[in-house]
């Protein structure tokens, strides 16, 4: 036994072998995107009813149309701009919670497996990755960090 394979890694390769790295089977899984597309549908279809409130007439036109109550536009990008803040917030929570507690604990395993004895068969075995996560300043250095550069990047014309 001379290398140890963590769940991380086993949900990786298996993930990268069920994808077949087709784009279409990204489709399903991409959260901001489906946000974005149901919340220009639902907008669209509730123009209709908000027509008929206002004029008191069915137009099935306005499904089509732009303008109109509510704006698919702002609903379009505020459910794509919520769903990538929603993400980010899992990841950062992700890399300062879990992951750096993980890598305490590998830190704990890998100090075990030292005092092993020799003939012990774990004793050979290819230390932990202990690096896993960060700390909360870390994290918001980095968020700050990616805010600075998105704000810069929106002047880049």
């Amino acid at each position: 036994m001379d290398e140890v394979v963590t769940a991380a890694d086993a949900t990786s390769t298996s993930s990268a072998a069920t994808s077949g790295g087709e784009p279409s089977s990204l489709l399903p899984y991409n959260l901001p995107l489906i946000s974005a597309f149901l919340a220009f549908a639902l907008a669209q279809f509730l123009k209709l009813f908000t027509t008929w409130f206002k004029e008191r007439r069915w137009d099935s036109k306005r499904m089509l149309g732009s303008g109109g109550m509510p704006s698919s536009h702002s609903a379009t990008v505020t459910a794509l701009a919520v769903a990538i803040v929603v993400l980010a917030c899992v990841v950062m929570y992700d890399a300062s919670g879990v992951r750096r507690h993980a890598g305490r604990q590998a830190e704990l395993l890998n100090q075990i497996v030292c005092e092993f004895p020799p003939e012990h068969p774990l004793s050979s075995v290819r230390p932990l990755r202990e690096l896993l996560g960060h700390t909360p300043l870390q994290v918001v250095a980095g968020a700050i960090l990616g805010c600075i550069v998105g704000y810069l990047m929106r002047n880049t014309n």
